[in-house]
C-alpha cells in the first residue's frame, strides 16, 4: 500500500512515524492482493487547538483509495497514539466489511456459472 503522511501543527518524528507505518501495515492485510494498482493512504495528523491545556487535542484522519472506493476515519483524543489506534480500529472494520462483501459477490458468481454449467 502506497502512502502520504502529513502532519498539521507539530514536526514529525522517527517514533511518530514507525508507529504510523505500524498501523498501515495492519491495515494492509485487508486489501485485496491482486488489484491492478496499489492502493492509496492518506495520514493526516495534528493539533486541532494549541491553546487549549485540557480536551481534545490530537486528530487523526486516515483515507484509503481502492479503485474507485474511498474509506475514511477520523478521531479526536488526548493522546496521539489513542486516536490513531482509535482510527486503525474503525478503519479495519471498514475494510474488513469491504472485503467480506467482496468474496462473498466471488463466490455467488461462481455458484450461479456451476449451477449453469450443471444445467
Amino acid at each position: 500500500m502506497r502512502h502520504n503522511i502529513k502532519m498539521t501543527d507539530f514536526s514529525m518524528t522517527p517514533a511518530i512515524k514507525n508507529y504510523v507505518e505500524k498501523r498501515m501495515a495492519h491495515l494492509n492485510k485487508f486489501v485485496n492482493k491482486g488489484l491492478e494498482e496499489l492502493p492509496m493512504c492518506y495520514v493526516e495528523i495534528g493539533k486541532t487547538t494549541n491553546h487549549h491545556k485540557k480536551g481534545e487535542l490530537f486528530k487523526a484522519e486516515f483515507t484509503v483509495h481502492i479503485g474507485k472506493k474511498s474509506f475514511r476515519a477520523e478521531a479526536r483524543e488526548e493522546d496521539l497514539y489513542a486516536a490513531l489506534d482509535k482510527i486503525t480500529e474503525e478503519m479495519t472494520e471498514e475494510l474488513k466489511s469491504f472485503k467480506d462483501k467482496t468474496v462473498s459477490l466471488t463466490k455467488k458468481g461462481g455458484a450461479k456459472i456451476k449451477k449453469m454449467m450443471k444445467s
